[in-house]
């Protein structure tokens, strides 16, 4: 049996694709900071599939956790083929009003632990003939966008950095791809403070966990550089290139700006981008 490595695989899209992974037989060690719902997901995987699943609880925004998940997994590295960077999470708020630790902790997990992951465990999976890493971006990284400032430019950063290590990866085994989603159904707004009106604009488009883990798993096995869910967010990564960026950046402040004695919708539709 080979293994897959899931990071924030405790809900949304990481753990439906967990699910996408095991119905294909494939075992899984599924990391993530939510003990709860991550030992809950483990069991309804191990239950319904009957696959080996091994749950870490982990902090990505450690500078060690990477380390700490690679000595965790040893035993696994004889089969671990596939590695899926899924964890991150954004802040909605204007970037001088926000707090700076929280703006500093999206750049721990977005890059700092997705860039410490991948060195890691690139050299475990050069060690097959065929093996995968999938590191999920999001439609933000095609555009500045104001009020989510710090999660658009680290998803940015995200689909530049696996474009560039697909290149320098493209004589070995490993197969690099970059998972690029729209809004989706998830608890990304829990953390992200999102409002109202945004998630009532932003769910007209959205898509759920399943759908997308769908089309990412079958764009990971085909080799796909960028995997974009659903014809809208296709044709927004088209778009905005043909836009002039003072038009995409107002669009996008009209839908994310804080508006005055407006409170966090915890009610409202989940998203994650």
């Amino acid at each position: 049996m080979s293994y897959a490595l899931v990071t924030g695989a405790a809900k949304g899209i990481g753990a439906a694709i967990a699910i996408e992974l095991a119905k294909l037989k494939k075992g899984l060690i599924l990391v993530d900071v939510d003990e709860r719902s991550l030992h809950e997901v483990a069991q309804y995987i191990q239950d319904k599939y009957y696959v080996d699943v091994f749950p870490i609880v982990q902090d990505l925004s450690q500078p060690d956790a990477a380390q700490q998940i690679f000595e965790k997994t040893k035993w696994y590295h004889l089969y671990l083929n596939i590695v899926v960077n899924n964890a991150g999470f954004g802040l909605n708020t204007p970037f001088t009003e926000g707090s700076l630790d929280d703006q500093l902790n999206i750049i721990d997990v977005n890059v700092k632990a997705q860039l410490r992951i991948v060195h890691t465990f690139v050299p475990v999976l050069k060690r097959f003939s065929e093996s995968y890493l999938l590191n999920v971006g999001s439609t933000t990284c095609y555009q500045s966008v104001p009020y989510l400032s710090v999660y658009a430019a680290s998803k940015a950063f995200v689909r530049s950095f696996t474009r560039s290590l697909r290149y320098e990866l493209k004589d070995s085994t490993v197969s690099v791809s970059c998972l690029i989603p729209g809004p989706t159904d998830t608890a990304f707004v829990e953390r992200a403070g999102m409002k109202t009106h945004t998630l009532k604009t932003a769910a007209k488009f959205n898509m759920t966990p399943q759908e997308v883990a769908q089309v990412a798993v079958k764009g990971l096995f085909k080799g796909k550089a960028e995997i974009v869910p659903g014809f809208i967010n296709k044709l927004n990564a088209v778009v905005t290139k043909f836009v002039p960026p003072r038009i995409v950046e107002h669009v996008a402040a009209q839908i994310y700006k804080p508006r005055p004695g407006e409170q966090e919708d915890k009610k409202a539709v989940a998203l994650q981008y």
